[in-house]
């Protein structure tokens, strides 16, 4: 099976051809390149291909397949793209900045170094937006990057271009990270599974927890047993870390194979002051929660008003985007009125202390339930370009009504999975939904996640790409 129809295969199976020496892991790399160099071009997925580099590794692990080692990485083979926001050395770095184009990293980030171990062939930085600060992936200087499935629109941000990457077949799954919503929005406007790991799970070394725990890094998948092995792969403890977990019992891909048992799941379509759902989402959220039901899960309705947290978290936001050293000139005129509406140091020290109070009130009233599912966003992907010219203070006030139930969940610190549900029928775009859990609870969340996925089976559409 050495052609293009493997591509479409799930990374699990992938893994397992290479381990079967059905196909090696330089044949696969050359399958992706392939893809890459007709698809890149249209898509916008890449900042940058590091072919020379990919192509060492595949051929030095193709090399060692060759010995017949009694035991490989579990991921052993497998391309792997990392989000330009974390550092592969020797690699450019922009952080979504165009002045920072032509600017190698020195280091590898520890998620680099993660990956590596587990048998993950680095091949490339997928696109952002800049500073990670928008949730499309339309950077100054850079190609849009564009939704495989509908190339007229977004594919999400800021983990955009590893959304695209995944659902244009350009990768096997993706490195992520969300701090308002950059990787569930992405996965969700792409069709794709994600992951929102519990804060802490996995290690924000060496840089450390730059905006104080809202940001998790993660998976992006095609299905839940390949982002769950991928998690498994980051979700590693390294010394110093701010926040401790027991050690787990089992795998994450060993929770994708069992049953969740009956769980109590409470299903929010409304958070004020954001009601204003598409009907094709909330049929969409419907979808979901019968099909829970069919399942044996106990479904309840809930709402969750949210308008406390706005300001706090927009403050930590303007903090992050202003911390992060990059003068005001080299910036959008978006980020640039992020910066000059950051406060004192005292005011991000009391928006922390709110977020923190909100979440208390949160995780405390979820103890009635296991589950809630809600929606990823709050009406259709937008178009490329549709935003592009409004004043920022507009902009804005479109991002938080459409972005509305993500980063509640960033300030609570939970985990949270997404999955497609449904798609479209004008624009031929997914739907997914948020799986939201109680902290730590990422193997419920995932057992859950693979049932409702063999449920309601695979997105009846097709990419727009091929």
């Amino acid at each position: 099976m050495i052609d293009a129809d493997l591509l479409s295969t799930s990374a699990l199976q992938q893994a397992e051809l290479i381990r079967q020496k059905q196909i090696s892991p330089i044949e696969l790399l050359e399958l992706y390149l392939a893809r890459i160099d007709r698809l890149n071009p249209q898509v916008g997925a890449f900042f940058h291909v590091a072919k020379d580099r990919a192509r060492q590794t595949a051929q030095a692990q193709t090399t060692l397949l060759a010995k017949n080692p009694a035991q490989l990485p579990p991921l052993f083979g497998l391309p792997i793209g990392i989000k330009d926001l974390n550092p592969v050395a020797g690699m450019p770095c922009s952080y979504g900045v165009a002045a920072l184009k032509e600017q190698p990293a020195v280091t590898d980030d520890s998620m680099v170094v993660l990956l590596s171990q587990a048998g993950c062939n680095i091949l490339g930085k997928t696109a952002i937006s800049e500073l990670a600060a928008l949730p499309f992936s339309e950077t100054p200087g850079f190609a849009p990057t564009r939704n495989p499935w509908n190339l007229a629109h977004t594919a999400g941000g800021s983990s955009g271009g590893a959304a695209a990457a995944v659902a244009a077949g350009m990768l096997p799954f993706a490195h992520g990270d969300d701090g308002g919503g950059s990787l569930r929005g992405p996965a969700h406007c792409c069709g794709l599974v994600g992951i929102k790991p519990t804060r802490g799970r996995v290690s924000d070394a060496p840089v450390g927890d730059r905006i104080t725990g809202l940001a998790a890094r993660g998976p992006i998948a095609r299905n839940v047993a390949d982002a769950a092995a991928l998690l498994d792969a980051m979700a590693q403890r390294l010394p110093g870390d701010p926040y401790l977990f027991p050690a787990l019992a089992d795998s994450f891909l060993a929770a994708a194979q069992r049953s969740p048992g009956q769980l109590k799941i409470a299903v929010c379509k409304s958070f004020p002051p954001f009601t204003n759902i598409d009907m094709t989402y909330s049929v969409a959220i419907d979808l979901a929660a019968d099909a829970l039901s069919n399942l044996g899960h106990q479904i309840s309705e809930t709402e969750m008003d949210i308008q406390a947290a706005i300001d706090p978290f927009m403050t930590v936001w303007q903090t992050a985007i202003a911390a992060a050293g990059v003068p005001a000139p080299a910036l959008g005129g978006f980020n640039q009125w992020l910066i000059g509406r950051s406060g004192s140091a005292a005011d991000f020290l009391n928006s922390l202390y709110s977020l923190q109070a909100i979440s208390r009130q949160v995780v405390a009233r979820w103890q009635e339930f296991d589950v809630l599912l809600a929606p990823v966003y709050l009406h259709s992907t937008i178009a490329i370009g549709a935003w592009a010219d409004l004043p920022p203070e507009e902009m804005f006030t479109k991002i938080c009504d459409w972005t509305a139930p993500c980063p509640l969940f960033n300030a609570t610190g939970q985990p949270v999975m997404v999955l497609p549900v449904a798609l479209e029928p004008q624009t031929n775009l997914p739907i997914s939904v948020q799986l939201v859990g109680n902290l730590g609870a990422e193997a419920q969340l995932i057992s859950l996640a693979a049932q409702l996925e063999q449920q309601l089976g695979k997105l009846p559409g097709s990419i727009a790409v091929s």
